[in-house]
C-alpha cells in the first residue's frame, strides 16, 4: 500500500531536496496542495486530514501553526515530522537522529511525530553521545563545539547573497552564543554543561565539518584516541550511514567529500605525545544534515527502513 507524503513548504531548499528524493518511488505518493492555495489554512486542513504523513519544511512558527491544524483534526490528523527546530526538545515528539542509541530506529517508527534532527547537531552529537556514554567524556565537560557549513544551510537570503557574489567567502556568525541547536545538542548528547559553539559558513554550496578539539589529561581516565575509536566502532555498528574513519596522515579534510551522499564520516585526530585530540565528524548539510534524514526517519516511519 502507498503512503501519502504532504510536503508542508516544499518550495525550500530542504523540501525541494525531499521531494526530489522521494519522486518517482513506488510505495509513496506525493499529495500537493496548489500554489495559489498554501495560505489557505482550510485548503491545508483538508490535505492534512487525507495523508498518511506531513513532513515540515518550514519555519518554526508556521511549524507550529500547521501542528496546531493537526491538533484540530483529532484522529484524522497525520502522523508528523518536522524538520524545523520547533519541536526538537518539544515533549511529545521523538528525535529523528536513528543513530543516537539502542532502539532510537524503533521509536522513530512507531511515533506519530519525529523532530528531524539538525544538521550542525547531527556532528555534534555523533560525536559525543558514544564518549559520554562509555564514561570517556563526562556530561559536565566545559567543551567547544567549531562548525563550518556550506551556505545552503542559511536560507534563501544568505543563498541569494552567496549566488550572486555578495557574500563573503567565510564568516563567524551565532556570536551572540545563542544558537538554536544548542539545546538539542546538550539534551541528546547528555551534556549538563553548556558547550562553547563557533558555526561559520563557507564559499561552497554544501558539505559541513564539526569539530571538538580535546585535552586528553583533561578528561577522566586520561584516555587516548584508541579508546575513542573503540567506543564508536561499538556504538555505530551496522549504521548505514555512519562509518568510523581512519584519520588521513596528512592531517587534512575536504569538507565536501561526502557531498550528494547521505552519510556522515567521524575521525579521532590525536598527537599522544601533546596529549591533544580533535573529534571530526564530516557530511553533507543537505543530506545526513537535513533532506537525507528526513528520507532516512520517513522510511522508518512507513517501514521501509527496517
Amino acid at each position: 500500500m502507498r503512503s501519502k507524503i504532504f510536503i508542508d513548504g516544499d518550495a525550500g531548499t530542504t523540501g525541494l531536496e525531499i521531494r526530489e528524493r522521494l519522486a518517482g518511488r513506488a510505495d509513496i505518493e506525493l499529495v500537493a496542495i496548489p500554489a495559489e492555495k498554501r495560505k489557505d489554512a482550510a485548503a491545508k486542513r483538508d490535505i492534512l486530514g487525507a495523508v498518511d504523513i506531513a513532513i515540515l519544511c518550514l519555519p518554526d512558527d508556521a511549524a507550529k501553526e500547521t501542528v496546531a491544524l493537526c491538533d484540530a483534526l483529532g484522529e484524522k490528523a497525520p502522523r508528523l515530522l518536522d524538520a524545523s527546530t520547533a519541536h526538537r526538545v518539544a515533549p511529545g515528539w521523538v528525535y529523528g537522529f536513528p543513530e543516537l542509541c539502542a532502539g532510537q530506529s524503533d521509536a522513530i517508527s512507531s511515533a506519530p511525530r519525529v523532530a528531524n534532527v539538525g544538521c550542525y547537531a547531527t556532528g555534534s552529537i555523533a560525536l559525543l553521545r558514544p564518549l559520554i556514554d562509555a564514561d570517556l567524556i563526562q556530561p559536565d565537560q566545559t567543551l567547544t563545539i567549531n562548525a563550518v557549513s556550506g551556505y545552503s544551510g542559511g536560507g534563501r537570503q544568505m543563498i541569494e547573497a552567496y549566488e550572486k557574489g555578495e557574500a563573503p567567502a567565510f564568516e563567524l556568525y551565532g556570536l551572540g552564543l545563542e544558537h538554536k541547536h544548542i539545546p538539542e545538542i546538550m539534551a541528546y548528547s547528555r551534556l549538563t554543561a553548556r558547550p562553547l559553539f563557533a558555526p561559520s559558513v563557507s564559499n561552497f554550496r554544501q558539505g559541513m565539518l564539526v569539530s571538538i578539539p580535546l585535552a586528553l589529561d583533561a578528561l577522566p581516565g586520561r584516555p587516548k584516541a584508541a579508546d575513542f575509536e573503540a567506543a564508536y566502532a561499538r556504538h555505530y555498528e551496522g549504521a548505514p550511514h555512519v562509518r568510523v574513519v581512519k584519520a588521513p596522515a596528512n592531517g587534512r579534510l575536504d569538507a565536501l567529500a561526502l557531498n550528494g551522499t547521505d552519510d556522515m564520516e567521524l575521525f579521532v585526530f590525536a598527537n599522544e605525545t601533546r596529549r591533544h585530540a580533535i573529534l571530526v565528524a564530516r557530511l553533507d548539510n543537505l543530506g545526513k544534515g537535513a533532506s537525507g534524514a528526513a528520507v532516512q526517519n520517513l522510511d522508518l516511519m512507513i517501514g521501509a527502513g527496517k
